[in-house]
C-alpha cells in the first residue's frame, strides 16, 4: 500500500493507516529528515526481529536505532548524562543519531549491545507517528551504504522494491540521499562516528 502524506500538514486519516500497521506489528517505510527508512514499533520484539531479518541485521551484533518524539521521550529509553542532554537539546530535532547507553525500558533484544542509537528527526510525519503510537519506532535506512541511490529517494520506486516486504509505504515527497551524522555519547568526550547531513552544535 502506498499512501501520500504531506509533511507540512499530515492528513490524520492517512496517518491513522500507518499507525494501525505499526500497532499490528507490521513494517512500514516512511520519510525522515535524511533518507527514507523502514520502521516498526520498537517495543514489539517480533516486529524488531522481522525488520532485522529483512535487512539482514543480527540484533545481537549490530547497533539498533530508534526514533523518539522529544528529549523527555529519549530519557525513557536511554541514559542521558547532563552534558549529553545539553548537546541533544542544542541539536534536536535534527539529522543526527546519538549513541547512548540503553535504559531498562527497552526489550532485551537491545540490551545485548548495551547501547542504542537515538533519533529525533526534523520531520512531522516520523515524529507524529511516534507521538500517536506512544512508543519509539525502530528505524533502518531503506538502502545499504554501498547501494545505488536511484530508487532510495523516490517513494514510488521504494514501493516497487519493498511493496511486497512491508505493509505500507508513505509517500512524503522525494527523500534525501545523505544519512544522519552519528555521534557517540556513551561518554562525555563526544565523538563523531560518521559525518553525514547536519553540522553538530557543540
Amino acid at each position: 500500500m502506498l499512501v501520500r502524506i504531506y509533511p507540512e500538514n499530515p492528513n490524520p486519516r492517512e496517518m491513522s493507516k500507518a499507525l494501525a500497521m505499526l500497532k499490528a506489528g507490521e513494517l512500514i517505510v516512511y520519510p525522515t529528515d535524511t533518507v527514507y527508512a523502514i520502521g516498526c514499533d520498537a517495543l514489539n520484539v517480533r516486529a524488531v526481529e522481522k525488520i532485522c531479518a529483512l535487512k539482514g541485521v543480527n540484533p545481537q551484533k549490530s547497533n539498533l536505532s530508534i526514533i523518539c518524539y522529544d528529549l523527555s521521550d529519549i530519557s525513557e529509553y536511554a541514559r542521558v548524562s547532563n552534558a549529553a542532554f545539553k548537546l541533544l537539546k542544542r541539536n534536536l530535532p535534527g539529522p543526527f543519531t546519538f549513541i547512548l547507553p540503553t535504559s531498562n525500558r527497552l526489550p532485551k533484544i537491545y540490551k545485548s549491545r548495551k547501547e542504542v542509537g537515538i533519533r529525533v528527526p526534523d520531520n512531522s510525519i516520523a515524529r507524529g507517528l511516534v507521538e500517536e503510537l506512544g512508543n519509539p519506532i525502530l528505524t533502518m535506512s531503506v538502502r545499504d551504504e554501498d547501494e545505488i541511490l536511484e530508487y532510495s529517494t523516490d517513494p514510488e520506486l521504494i514501493h516497487e522494491k519493498f511493496g511486497d516486504k512491508v505493509a505500507l509505504v508513505i509517500d512524503g515527497g522525494y527523500g534525501g540521499s545523505e544519512a544522519s551524522t552519528v555521534v557517540d555519547c556513551k561518554e562525555d568526550a563526544f565523538e563523531t562516528v560518521r559525518q553525514g547531513k547536519g553540522h553538530l552544535l557543540l
